[in-house]
């Protein structure tokens, strides 16, 4: 049985990866959760999975969580804030954890996870796209396994499974082209925060489903396999796949192409994330390739996802540039989905943002470069919008 630490349990990776324990308990014991700030829905989890350590990262409804299980016995130790959620992830004897925390949030915890020897199944991308110059060397350093946990990093390592060294070519990135694949560019300006949030395939959270929906996801997923498998940028490409059967491939150096192919379930890479290198038996319903229908590909359009672009010339650029790229987008995503700035102020703030750290940039940073650079990103993005608000007055006014 194998012991698992959760981290960002009341989302969407977290609900799931809880399903995936629940239907298999005799493969794995929950140790420690750590949640955001639903106390209701964390108590809930602490009293069906009885881990011996939670957190809640907003430290002012740690009081309300502690009422909420008083009654529990034996109680788990509870504890409140990013301290209290790095020291879940370095808690006891969990042989993997599971980093579901949504952001750059996720950063913090899972290096304290891989100092305390824990193999990691990432689901949080800006874990490598932020840190990556720090986590790598820290991996090695620890001898522990990064296992990807998204579905399109987990299908290229199911591929690379068997393939000798040096035999890797290509990464393809399949990306289903998020709400607005079919809409023409040209409407993109009237887009509202409900129509970004129609995912046509994936079940994910809200800013994730934006992520998508502007492709800036995918770029992002660009810099986490340049991390993930050291292959260069010139070789790591998108293609649209509007069914999202196919969740990336890898081509060989013969041009032989290998795929991973299934339903759109989130459930399936985290699965193997936490089984790893076992198979495990589901009854989730089996792919049927017959009604699946066609699987269809085509080039992203350049023009509708400037995001895509800017994350290749971020990755390209390197140093602490990727840290901003993320933050920007982070900020920018929530204002959106806050209604304060339009859908197509997003690519426009992250560029802006981008360009003012060129000068700036730290080609080989630290753990306190990446976390300044976060910190500076996200409060330019907010004076970028301010001077965004004043050029609007004054076109206004004239």
């Amino acid at each position: 049985m194998k012991a698992i630490t959760l981290l960002g349990s009341t989302g969407s990776i977290g609900t799931q990866t809880l399903d995936i324990v629940t239907h298999n308990p005799d493969k794995f014991r929950l140790i420690g959760l750590a949640a955001g700030r639903n106390v209701e829905m964390l108590a809930a989890q602490i009293r069906q999975f009885r881990p011996e350590i939670a957190a809640i990262s907003d430290e002012s409804k740690l009081p309300e969580l502690k009422a909420a299980i008083a009654d529990l016995d034996p109680q788990p130790i509870l504890l409140g804030g990013q301290a209290g959620v790095v020291e879940v992830a370095r808690y006891g004897d969990a042989e993997v954890v599971v980093t579901g925390i949504v952001g750059c949030a996720g950063l913090l915890p899972t290096i304290a996870a891989i100092e305390a020897g824990k193999d990691i199944a990432l689901a949080n991308k800006e874990t490598l796209i932020a840190g990556g110059p720090v986590v790598n060397p820290l991996i090695e350093k620890h001898g522990v396994k990064l296992l990807p946990a998204d579905s399109e990093h987990s299908a290229i390592f199911q591929c690379l499974e068997g393939v000798p060294a040096g035999g890797l070519r290509r990464i393809i990135l399949t990306a289903s082209g998020g709400a607005f694949r079919d809409w023409p560019v040209e409407k993109l300006a009237q887009v509202k925060v409900a129509d970004a949030l129609k995912h046509p395939n994936w079940s994910m959270g809200r800013k994730i489903t934006v992520d998508s929906a502007t492709l800036m996801n995918k770029g992002l997923e660009v810099i986490e396999a340049h991390f993930l498998f050291g292959v260069d940028y010139d070789h790591i490409d998108i293609v649209i796949h509007p069914q999202s059967i196919i969740h990336s491939l890898i081509e060989l150096q013969d041009t032989s192409v290998l795929a991973q192919l299934g339903w759109p379930d989130m459930r399936l890479p985290l699965l193997y994330s936490l089984s790893w290198p076992e198979r495990i038996y589901t009854d989730w319903k089996p792919l049927d390739l017959v009604k699946s229908g066609d699987l269809t590909f085509r080039e992203p359009d350049h023009e509708k996802y400037p995001c895509m672009n800017l994350a290749y010339a971020v990755g390209r650029a390197g140093g602490s540039m990727p840290a901003v790229l993320n933050a920007a987008n982070e900020q920018a995503v929530a204002l959106f989905l806050e209604e304060k700035i339009g859908f197509l102020d997003i690519p426009r703030c992250i560029e802006q943002v981008c360009d003012r750290h060129q000068a700036d940039n730290c080609a080989n940073p630290g753990l306190d470069d990446i976390l300044a650079a976060d910190t500076w990103a996200r409060a330019e993005v907010l004076r970028v919008r301010a001077e965004m608000e004043k050029c609007d007055r004054v076109i206004s006014l004239a």
